[in-house]
């Protein structure tokens, strides 16, 4: 039910594929939003949805929806290569935009997306990745606060089954932008980015494509140096033979998958599939949609106790400042000081997937708040990914030219 003092905002979908189910949920919670059209070309996509959201405005194209006079911002959520075309198209339908990420294949592309904004004055929020999340913005409050001291270094490590889900084959083609660089990459490296100010000065990176009978990148590794000296270095690795979750105690065996919860005799066996060619992607990709048990039971249904972190798609990350460490814990933040070792609270009631995007969206339509992962931020982060393809292919270190501060007010 909307808050008679609200007026929410009126957006859609284009795609309604997994990703979407993640978000959907938090836009039918929002006051602040009104979910009511999605775009999809797949008919049972379509049926579902119409059936879950009787009253929507559902259409098999986007063209339709960007047609929609009612509609007024859209959420990207198609596949990669589409990103750029969709973004641009409901730009220049008069509507504010959020891209899913990657935001784009290539640099190209994204200022093509920023350009369309800027000429058609409309927001465009570049998102989701899990640099909005409780404990990531909680660090960078603690950062920003000085509690600690000036920020030194940060390590970001993620272990995990990502290329054991089902996937479609643009899922595993760089060059559609598939791989876990491509769609895994945002959440460290935005994060990163966050917490280290925005600026980054070079970068080197190596990625690993290691399975023939997965072809596409299922590891990556890189560092790199901010403008004021602070490094990080980050790793991914979707292969799941060891996960990042084995590292924290409180993660059960179905706690130590990205999506479906698989346990090691279930990977194992995966693997075999895939080794032989048995697995059947269509069924298995078709489980995790809108509609199924899956997207009902993980993205729907209030969980019975407060849901802990698990380490999942952004890993086990340290910031580490002059005078202590921080990282995550089960439910919060282990602060490390020289007084001992601090467990700080947070209040998270649910999964957030999409939240904190669609508020500072909201925010900025209604209320004329900034944007703050606006184009140029998005593009910043693409940069660090396709720097990251450079450098492992010349073996070169990258300067960087489109990187952009993060304002000292966003999150302090």
């Amino acid at each position: 039910m909307a808050n008679q003092n609200i007026k929410p905002l009126k957006m859609g979908i284009i795609g309604v594929g997994v990703g979407a189910t993640q978000i959907m949920p938090n836009m039918e919670e929002m006051p602040e939003i009104d979910l009511m059209a999605a775009a999809d070309t797949n008919p049972l996509v379509r049926e579902a949805f119409q059936n879950r959201f009787p009253e929507a405005h559902v259409f098999g194209s986007a063209e339709e929806l960007c047609n929609d006079p009612e509609i007024e911002a859209v959420w990207v959520a198609t596949p990669n290569a589409l990103h750029c075309p969709h973004t641009v198209m409901v730009a220049n339908s008069g509507k504010h935009v959020v891209s899913e990420k990657p935001m784009a294949l290539n640099m190209h592309e994204a200022e093509a997306m920023v350009e369309a904004a800027l000429a058609n004055n409309v927001k465009l929020l570049c998102g989701h990745t899990l640099g909005f999340s409780p404990p990531v913005m909680e660090m960078r409050k603690i950062i920003l606060s000085g509690e600690l001291g000036p920020l030194k270094a940060l390590n970001n490590w993620a272990f995990t089954d990502w290329m054991l889900q089902a996937r479609e084959p643009d899922e595993l083609d760089e060059s559609l932008g598939g791989g876990v660089l491509y769609r895994q990459g945002p959440h460290q490296l935005d994060s990163l980015r966050l917490l280290g100010g925005g600026m980054v000065k070079t970068i080197r990176g190596t990625t690993g494509k290691w399975w023939p009978e997965r072809n596409g990148v299922g590891y990556y590794s890189a560092f790199m140096e901010f403008e004021d000296g602070v490094t990080a270095n980050v790793t991914n690795n979707g292969y799941g033979y060891s996960m990042t979750s084995d590292l924290t105690p409180w993660s059960d065996e179905l706690g130590k998958g990205l999506i479906l919860g698989y346990t090691h005799d279930e990977r194992v066996e995966i693997r075999e599939q895939l080794k032989s060619g048995s697995r059947d992607e269509f069924a298995a990709k078709h489980d995790l949609r809108i509609g199924s048990d899956h997207e009902r039971r993980f993205w729907r249904e209030t969980p019975s106790e407060i849901p802990h972190w698990k380490p999942a798609n952004l890993g086990i990350l340290v910031a580490t400042c002059e005078r202590g460490d921080l990282r995550q814990s089960r439910h919060g933040l282990y602060v490390y000081k020289d007084d001992g070792v601090e467990d700080r609270f947070l209040s998270i009631t649910k999964y957030q997937a999409g939240r904190e995007d669609l508020m500072e969206l909201f925010n900025a339509v209604r209320n004329d708040a900034p944007v703050y992962h606006d184009g140029q931020w998005g593009m910043a982060t693409l940069e660090l990914i396709t720097a990251i393809m450079e450098s492992s292919l010349t073996g070169r270190d990258i300067q960087l030219s489109h990187q952009v501060p993060m304002p000292f007010e966003y999150g302090a």
